[in-house]
């Protein structure tokens, strides 16, 4: 697209003309998804970025001002989109991190208070990804075979082996420090 034409489009978009955006959106989708598919790494999360960019580029149309290219002003969006997303990410995380905590600090306490013994073994397994935990519990705790875990968990019998393995060096590693 010449810079004329996509001036002239931007003009009418401003203007209302749905088609007129249409069309820029059109022009600039895979530049800007392969651009967000980069930072990303996560289909779904461009996608859904995408959508946020696109909108957001819709609803401030009046604020461009064509100092820059337009492809210029919607990488701007996208990346204040994705760095936000991020922030609102890191922040939940740290949420749901001390909610582990608080919720472990009252279980270790309930079980003490019922006579029952805490193993630190517990503290090193809640250190683990969710993904790693459980086919180590089941395997270990509870017995299941590699096949049934994989069966159980809608996976490859590799993949719960390479879970366990990985699970139980990282608690070696931590363990034995």
């Amino acid at each position: 697209m010449e810079q004329t034409e996509e001036t002239l489009l931007i003009e009418r978009a401003k203007q209302g003309d749905d088609a007129a955006f249409t069309a820029l959106y059109r022009h600039h989708y895979s530049f800007l998804y392969r651009y967000l598919m980069k930072l990303t790494l996560q289909q779904e999360q461009t996608e859904e970025m995408m959508q946020e960019t696109m909108l957001k580029a819709y609803m401030k149309l009046s604020s461009f001002r064509g100092d820059s290219l337009f492809s210029t002003w919607l990488v701007s969006i996208a990346t204040r989109q994705f760095l936000d997303h991020q922030k609102k990410r890191k922040r939940e995380q740290t949420r749901e991190g001390k909610a582990n905590q608080e919720a472990i600090r009252r279980f270790k306490w309930d079980v003490q208070q019922k006579g029952h013994t805490w193993h630190e073994i517990w503290d090193v397994l809640n250190e683990l990804k969710v993904q790693e935990r459980v086919p180590i519990i089941l395997h270990y705790y509870n017995g299941y075979t590699y096949p049934e875990i994989a069966s159980m968990l809608g996976m490859r019998e590799g993949t719960v082996k390479s879970r366990v393995h990985h699970g139980v060096k990282k608690i070696r590693k931590e363990w034995f420090k």
